[in-house]
């Protein structure tokens, strides 16, 4: 008998698929409801730290150099009032094989897909995990399948998803591409189901935990050279799984007083599944679109329990324009001689601000890197923009308008960050939990999993409930 391969028949055997293709089996960790145990998960289901920096070891992943940008800190200085200006450090995360810290994830992936017998993977991603999967699997002798959402409904594709596509081709991989809108996820599970290959995803446990030698690599570094562990790290927010790694790596250091601070670029009035908006974005990573959704509904992603929540490690969450990500872009090429692509660099313009906030004894490190080059780069992005009737220009970076306008600031003063209210956050997060598994009432075990998940007190998760007029039980 022929498979049904209509849309509404391949989205429900979605968890039947997801299971073949991922080999987890994530019904054990459920605990009713809206909760589920997500450490056991992270355990049973991912690999060690010293099982992952052995995997990762085995293709060059990992062990990346840790950079003092001595001149953006004196510039940073210049700005802050006298005794302030922490120094700033960066992971440079562009020496691993593929040119991000996404080979970490795409490393445990891949291996664990091969250990599991799968003759290929395939990953849904227009970002650089699509070339850190192509790059592992080409090492592990893999076929590999990228699914891309690259174009808009013209088939105008954007120049950084376009240099990605080029980067997968070169490491073997067959690039499927998109359009914008929901037949992206409906062609993964059709893959998936037709070749049998393996779900390298983004959220499981093991992809997660492959961060996690980032944040305990840059923290031992600290230690070692620096005598003490950095006061903050920043990190770029996107789907989350950055975070989350990294936060746990500091964690399993022993770097538990690092504030963990995450930073996207605000395109806000930008909607990710809009075809109309798909290219007025220049920013296809690190931005709002992916930061607040993700934060605050992380189980969105393609497999049943996101491994990556954010909500769990942010201590802060800020947000910086378009135009100071590319003025900082230019300044670390131009004063530090690095030339690095623009989602790293998102976090670094946020330490360029945070730095100013910190004492000069005080340490901040920017915990990636990424290479740039053809689409990554500021002027075909630029150039792009003004494309799609963008205007660039310089002033005050407050005035920008995502969509509209790229505002370059006049001077490195005008760079600053822009607090986003984690609590608003954290509520949107426990509105979304009532409303998916729809409680009568809330018990004390819920309010004990909410409050691991948002990070808050108890009596913080019992305030918000009774501002939304939640019951609990008796």
């Amino acid at each position: 008998m022929k498979t049904d391969m209509s849309y509404s028949a391949v989205m429900g055997r979605k968890n039947e698929i997801m299971k073949k293709a991922v080999g987890i089996d994530y019904s054990v960790f459920e605990l009713g409801g809206m909760r589920f145990d997500y450490e056991r998960m992270m355990h049973e289901a991912g690999y060690s730290l010293e099982e992952i920096e052995k995997i990762q070891s085995m293709t060059g992943v990992g062990n990346t150099p840790l950079l003092e940008l001595r001149n953006i800190t004196k510039l940073a200085r210049k700005m802050a009032p006298a005794g302030y200006g922490a120094r700033i450090f960066i992971k440079d995360e562009a020496c691993n094989p593929s040119g991000s810290f996404k080979a970490r994830r795409a490393a445990t992936a891949v291996y664990h897909a091969k250990k599991l017998g799968y003759k290929g993977v395939i990953a849904a991603t227009s970002g650089n995990y699509g070339a850190a999967v192509a790059s592992q699997a080409a090492m592990h002798g893999l076929r590999c399948i990228i699914v891309q959402e690259c174009y808009d409904s013209r088939m105008v594709g954007q120049p950084e998803i376009l240099e990605k596509q080029r980067a997968c081709e070169a490491y073997g991989a067959e690039v499927v591409q998109l359009s914008v809108g929901p037949e992206l996820f409906y062609t993964f599970l059709c893959l998936l189901e037709e070749t049998g290959y393996f779900n390298a995803s983004l959220y499981t446990p093991f992809g997660i935990a492959g961060v996690e030698t980032l944040g305990f690599e840059l923290a031992r570094q600290c230690k070692l050279s620096l005598g003490k562990f950095p006061e903050a790290v920043l990190i770029t927010h996107a789907g989350g799984g950055n975070v989350t790694g990294t936060a746990r790596g500091l964690m399993k250091a022993g770097a538990e007083n690092t504030k963990v601070i995450g930073a996207s670029v605000d395109l806000t009035g930008l909607h990710m599944a809009s075809d109309k908006d798909f290219n007025r974005k220049s920013f296809t990573t690190g931005h709002t679109g992916f930061g607040l959704p993700f934060a605050t509904w992380p189980d969105r992603a393609d497999v049943p329990r996101n491994a990556a929540r954010p909500l769990r490690y942010l201590d802060r969450y800020v947000l910086v324009k378009q135009g100071e990500v590319f003025y900082m872009t230019e300044a670390l090429a131009s004063l530090e001689g690095l030339e690095r692509g623009p989602a790293g660099n998102t976090s670094l313009t946020a330490a360029f601000a945070v730095a100013q906030e910190m004492h000069e004894d005080e340490i901040i490190v920017v915990q990636e890197t990424e290479y740039t080059g053809a689409g990554k780069h500021p002027m075909p992005q630029l150039n792009f923009a003004r494309s799609n009737g963008i205007e660039i220009l310089y002033g005050d970076p407050d005035k920008e308008i995502p969509g509209k306008n790229i505002i370059f600031p006049d001077h490195p003063s005008r760079i600053k960050i822009r607090d986003f209210d984690l609590r608003k956050a954290k509520i949107s997060f426990i509105k979304n939990c009532i409303s998916t598994y729809k409680p009568e009432s809330i018990s004390e075990e819920e309010i004990q999993f909410i409050a691991s998940e948002t990070k808050m007190e108890v009596s913080g998760v019992l305030s918000v409930l009774q501002e939304i007029g939640m019951p609990l039980q008796a």
